[in-house]
């Protein structure tokens, strides 16, 4: 679907296709004309005094007694029994959701001899804890646990569900979401319950150039995956009370055309940028591969991780683990320096949560700069091995 242009009142003035995001408009033969680029943002629609164009309609289909759907829902993520910490982050945001709306929350734990971290999730805010448990479960499989998942959510009818925006909320919450026929907004930065009492989801969008706020007002639930590192978790309460439910999920459920033969976790001397406390990030400023070695000796000495934008990862230079940005991993340490990084928006959006910035540029006029708590104009190849130098000096 595309917007649709009246070739009547259209007189060429161009101004929808200077503001569209994506060039899915050009003027052709006087008159505007649409692409299937378009992802009908409306933006075009907003700039044309002629009201020359518009979006199609859409269909809809309302889900039955929207007023039977209560509470609000974590997924909570495990991985070898150890619960990940963006589980506690959409506890903590699920929290504030469920006291605006006065109403139960609950995190849904799929896998295998779970109980302790079911225990944990209530000490963390959760009311109620779902733990659907089978053997088949142990290890993490999309099929089952969509299927899984969509017939807890068929019984048990929540008004909101959230998840992580993770590489495994990723792959099996848009089944969920087709399952159960709603709407799912991915990679949420920010979430609120407006007056009208549905979930208002905003995420970055077109290169992190807009931020769109979306609404899911027909169907239930409302569905959102949320980055990790963006939401604040709550502080832990061991002597937080609440009920563990088993959920016992039916045999086509867990049954799985997917085997999974063994998982290999990746091997890295420093620490993952996910979990540090600093995050020492190199940008095309490096020039070329070898010369991320000074990156990864200034985070080994800070007991730090190694980041990297996309140019290179994209160059091939470090593994995508390693990249922070919208399209990577999003990061909010204690102190983020980055090393030759120019800072495009879509790197910020990944970063821009962290404590205390530093970065490190020859060009003073460089747009990280304009974020940062301390900027260093210098040639990095001059400054981090003096860095190395002064830290070793202080430690010896």
């Amino acid at each position: 679907m595309k917007a649709i242009v009246d070739k009547e009142k259209c007189i060429a003035c161009g101004e929808c296709v200077e503001v569209c995001p994506v060039d899915a408009i050009d003027l052709v033969d006087d008159v505007a004309q649409v692409d299937d680029n378009c992802t009908l943002c409306g933006l075009c629609v907003d700039a044309c005094d002629y009201e020359a164009i518009g979006l199609p309609e859409v269909q809809t289909v309302e889900t039955e007694d929207l007023e039977s759907y209560k509470g609000v829902w974590v997924v909570a993520e495990h991985y070898d029994g150890t619960l990940h910490s963006v589980s506690f982050e959409l506890l903590g945001a699920g929290r504030k959701l469920a006291d605006k709306l006065k109403v139960e929350l609950a995190a849904v734990l799929i896998g295998h001899q779970q109980e302790e971290g079911a225990n944990k999730l209530i000490g963390y805010g959760a009311d109620r804890v779902y733990l659907a448990e089978h053997q088949a479960l142990a290890a993490f499989n999309d099929e089952s646990y969509a299927n899984v998942l969509t017939e807890l959510i068929k019984e048990k009818k929540p008004e909101i569900l959230l998840a992580g925006a993770t590489a495994m909320g990723r792959s099996f919450i848009p089944r969920v979401a087709i399952a159960v026929e709603t709407g799912l907004t991915a990679d949420c930065t920010g979430l609120d319950i407006g007056d009208d009492g549905l979930l208002y989801q905003t995420r970055p969008a077109f290169g992190g150039n807009v931020m769109a706020t979306i609404l899911c007002p027909r169907r239930r639930p409302q569905m959102a995956t949320v980055r990790p590192m963006v939401m604040k978790k709550s502080d832990f309460d061991k002597e937080r009370r609440g009920v563990v439910e088993a959920f016992t999920p039916s045999p086509n459920a867990v049954t799985s055309r997917i085997k999974v033969l063994e998982r290999v976790s990746q091997e890295q001397e420093t620490a993952r940028i996910t979990e540090a406390d600093v995050v020492i990030t190199g940008g095309r400023g490096l020039q070329k591969a070898e010369n991320f070695k000074i990156i990864e000796e200034v985070a080994l000495l800070l007991n730090g991780a190694v980041g990297a934008t996309r140019s290179v990862v994209d160059e091939g230079w470090v593994p995508y683990s390693h990249q922070v940005g919208q399209t990577g991993k999003t990061v909010s340490p204690k102190l983020y320096i980055a090393c030759g990084v120019s800072g495009a928006i879509q790197h910020v959006v990944g970063m821009q949560g962290s404590e205390i910035i530093v970065a490190v540029n020859k060009d003073p006029s460089a747009p990280i700069f304009d974020i940062v708590n301390y900027g260093v104009v210098a040639d990095l190849f001059e400054f981090l091995p003096a860095l190395v130098k002064k830290i070793k000096e202080r430690r010896s």
